[in-house]
C-alpha cells in the first residue's frame, strides 16, 4: 500500500476555513518514518494544530493528502483512527468511572476483546505505575498521574501513531521525567510519536526530527542538532587574554576579526561591573553567569567574543596561536551554542510563546 513504509505521509496539506482569507495550513508536506519521534513545533496560529487535527480526522483538509499507516485519512476516517491515538494537553478522562473502566471502555470502543482489555489494562497500569489505583476515579489524581491515564488510555488499542499534544505543560519536574521516560520506553518499541509541543528542551531531548511551522507553512524539517548547528553566527567563542602596553586592543579585535569564519567580535567586560552584574552580553543558549560574569575575571583581563558560523571549537587553535605570535597567553577559553529556540526566533522573528 501507497505510503505504509512510512507512518506518516503528509503531501502539499492545505486547509482554509470559510471566511478567512488565508490558508491556516498552506501546502504542508513530510514523512514520519515509522518508530520515529517527530515534534512539530510552532507559536499560536502557525497552524500546527490544524495540521495534526487533519491528520487525526478531527478537521477536513481542504486541499492535499495526509497519510496514516498508509490509510488515507479523509477517504477512510474510521479505519485511519485504529491506527492512531491521541493525548489531549487537557484531561478528558471520564469522571464518573475509575482509572480502569476509562481504559477498557476506550478498548471496547476499538473493537478490542473484553478479556485481551483486561489484560491490556493490567499491564499498561503496571507499567505506568497505576496498578494499585485502578479502582480510583480520576478526581482524586494529581495532573501528572491523569497524563498517564490519557496515555495508558490511548495506548489500549495499540496504534502505529501517538499524537501528545503538550504532553508535559503544567507538571512538576518529577511528572515530567516519568512521562519522558515512559515515552522514551514506546520509542524503544517501535511506537512512532508525533508531539507538538513549546518546550524547546523536552523537544530536543525526544525528538529524532522537528519540523518548524509558522502562518501555516513549514519553515524547517531536520534533526534538533543539525536545525541548531545550521544557525548562523550563533556559536560563540570568549577568548580571554591579559594584553601589555606592547599590543593595542583595537587592533587585537581586528585581527581575530579576520579569522576564518568569524562574523563579528565584541569586547566584553571591558567596563568594571556592579557586583553580581553581568560583565557582558550572554551568549545564545548559555546560562547567566557564564560566558556573562566568569567568576576567574580579574581586572587585567581582555576578554572578547567571537560570534562564529560554523564550529567554534576550531577556532581555538587558530587564535591562541594568533596570541602566542604576538606574545600573549590565551588563559581561558568559553564556548556558547545555540538551542532550538534560537533557531526558531531566528526563522519567525517571535518566541514560540
Amino acid at each position: 500500500m501507497a505510503g505504509a513504509e512510512q507512518a506518516v505521509v503528509v503531501r502539499d496539506l492545505v486547509k482554509r476555513y470559510p471566511k478567512s482569507q488565508v490558508n491556516a495550513v498552506d501546502g504542508v508536506s513530510f514523512e514520519v518514518a515509522a518508530g520515529e519521534v517527530f515534534g512539530l513545533l510552532g507559536p499560536n496560529g502557525a497552524g500546527k494544530t490544524t495540521t495534526v487535527g487533519m491528520l487525526t480526522t478531527r478537521v477536513r483538509p481542504t486541499g492535499g493528502q495526509a497519510l496514516i499507516d498508509g490509510v488515507d485519512v479523509a477517504a477512510e476516517p474510521v479505519r485511519a483512527r485504529s491506527s492512531l491515538a491521541v493525548v489531549p494537553q487537557r484531561s478528558n478522562l471520564d469522571r464518573s468511572i475509575s482509572i480502569r473502566r476509562n481504559l477498557t471502555f476506550h478498548a471496547a470502543y476499538h473493537g478490542v476483546p473484553a478479556a485481551q482489555a483486561e489484560a491490556r489494562a493490567d499491564e499498561l497500569l503496571e507499567q505506568f505505575g497505576l496498578r494499585e489505583r485502578g479502582g480510583v476515579k480520576p478526581d482524586m489524581f494529581s495532573g501528572g498521574q491523569a497524563q498517564r491515564v490519557m496515555i495508558a488510555r490511548a495506548l489500549m488499542h495499540e496504534p502505529k501513531v501517538l499524537f501528545l499534544d503538550e504532553p508535559t505543560t503544567g507538571l512538576d519536574p518529577a511528572a515530567r521525567l516519568f512521562v519522558w521516560d515512559r515515552l522514551g520506553e514506546l520509542h524503544g518499541r517501535g511506537v512512532t510519536l508525533m508531539l507538538t509541543t513549546h518546550d524547546m528542551h523536552e523537544a530536543a531531548n525526544l525528538a529524532d526530527r522537528v519540523g518548524i511551522m509558522d502562518h501555516g507553512k513549514l519553515l524547517a524539517l531536520d534533526t534538533p542538532e543539525a536545525l541548531m548547528r545550521s544557525l548562523p553566527g550563533s556559536s560563540t567563542l570568549d577568548l580571554t587574554t591579559d594584553v601589555d602596553g606592547a599590543v593595542r586592543p583595537e587592533d587585537l579585535l581586528s585581527e581575530l576579526e579576520r579569522l576564518p569564519a568569524v562574523e563579528r567580535i565584541e569586547r566584553i567586560g571591558a567596563e568594571p561591573a556592579a557586583p553580581g552584574q553581568a560583565r557582558g552580553p550572554q551568549a545564545p543558549g548559555q546560562p547567566a553567569g557564564t560566558a556573562g560574569q566568569p567568576a576567574e575575571s580579574t581586572p587585567g583581563d581582555f576578554r572578547v567574543r567571537l560570534y562564529v558560523d560554523g564550529d567554534a571549537p576550531n577556532l581555538v587553535a587558530p587564535a591562541a596561536t594568533l596570541l602566542a605570535e604576538r606574545g600573549l597567553k590565551l588563559t581561558g577559553v568559553e564556548l556558547g551554542t545555540p538551542t532550538l529556540e534560537d533557531v526558531f526566533i531566528h526563522m519567525t522573528g517571535r518566541s514560540l510563546r
